[in-house]
């Protein structure tokens, strides 16, 4: 009666596993289903409008021989997703938060737009991430981003130049027949938050939405983008007090050539040849600092002025000299006089034709 009892029980207990076996795999099957579901896009009217803004917290630096930038903000964007609604009362909240990228990673399974940054040149860092699901569905997604990005920078009035800063955020793989993005809300004024760099004054934020060639992005190979504009102004002090006025004044002291004797060729020589060899100096120092662009810029208009000036006086002092050995002193003395005025004149006004033409017409 004994042996009877024990092999019903072992029945039982073996019947009973198989059932929470059969259970348990059920289980996970139905969970693995709904996590491949949330995994596509929400489904219904295609395509998915996303909501995108960003608030620009620091442009960190602006290099202009690289022709980069590298700048700070937050990125916002909201989508509705009928599959997250959730009922308030039974889940005992309001709202569902997800924050840190352990939780948004590992805890939230479902679709979310993985938006790039299509111009990024070095790095493109997401640093904190909040993701907060409303119960509609209603969901939005808070990410921090520390990135440097492509600047296609026109710097021929340099250094009197205003440069748009572009950054061109898309949604990576999805075309806009699958996921469009809008811009949500015009960016504060450039005084509400700070965004210092130096040798540059931020003057406004904007943003918009255009479409753009992707061909990885999907069948119709068209994908929408959020573009963040960023207008910047160069402080032109910087480049006038290091190179121009330095360099102006050495241009203006070869000119006391025209003041020393004639006899001291050797010396007149010198004095140009110095300032000479200085404007050559200058070039350098602006070429370090500059992409290497094919076109000139009103800093490379000025420099090379200055060094043909600075060469002609050369050429005067040479030709004073010859009259000199031949006799012709009263020449000479003529040539040195006219020049006190004519270099001057010549130079101060192709200075100032160069200037007016460039921020007239480029």
């Amino acid at each position: 009666m004994m042996r009877k009892v024990v092999v019903v029980l072992l029945a039982v207990g073996a019947f009973c596993g198989v059932r929470i076996d059969v259970a348990a795999q059920d289980a996970a099957t139905e969970d693995a289903a709904t996590e491949t579901f949330l995994l596509s896009p929400p489904p219904g009217e295609r395509p998915t409008v996303v909501r995108a803004s960003f608030l620009l917290q620091n442009i960190n630096e602006i290099d202009d021989a690289a022709e980069t930038f590298e700048f700070r903000g937050v990125l916002r964007l909201t989508w509705h997703d009928p599959r997250r609604a959730f009922d308030p009362v039974a889940e005992g909240v309001d709202e569902k938060l997800y924050q840190g990228s352990f939780q948004f990673n590992e805890l939230f399974p479902a679709w979310y737009p993985q938006v790039v940054l299509v111009n990024e040149s070095g790095f493109f860092e997401k640093q904190g991430v909040i993701l907060r699901v409303q119960p509609d569905g209603t969901t939005t997604l808070v990410e921090t981003v520390n990135a440097r990005a492509k600047a296609f920078l026109n710097l021929q009035r340099y250094p009197f130049d205003r440069q748009h800063l572009y950054a061109v955020f898309e949604v990576l793989g999805s075309d806009n027949t699958e996921v469009v993005l809008e811009a949500e809300a015009t960016p504060p004024e450039p005084s509400d938050y700070e965004a210092r760099v130096p040798e540059w004054t931020l003057k406004s934020v904007s943003t918009l939405t255009k479409e753009r060639e992707a061909p990885y992005a999907g069948e119709h190979g068209t994908t929408s983008a959020f573009v963040v504009s960023m207008d910047v102004e160069r402080n032109s002090f910087f480049a006038v007090r290091l190179i121009v006025i330095p360099l102006m004044l050495i241009v203006m002291l070869s000119w006391s050539v025209f003041w020393m004797e004639r006899s001291s060729l050797a010396d007149r020589i010198s004095v140009s040849f110095i300032g000479i060899l200085t404007a050559v100096t200058y070039q350098l120092v602006v070429t370090g600092i500059q992409p290497d662009i094919s076109y000139i810029t009103l800093m490379h208009g000025f420099l090379n002025l200055s060094f043909v000036i600075m060469c002609a006086t050369v050429v005067i002092n040479l030709w004073v000299g010859h009259l000199d050995k031949q006799g012709r002193v009263d020449a000479g003395d003529r040539i040195d006089y006219r020049s006190r005025w004519v270099f001057p004149s010549i130079y101060f006004g192709l200075n100032l034709v160069m200037v007016a033409v460039t921020l007239t017409f480029f």
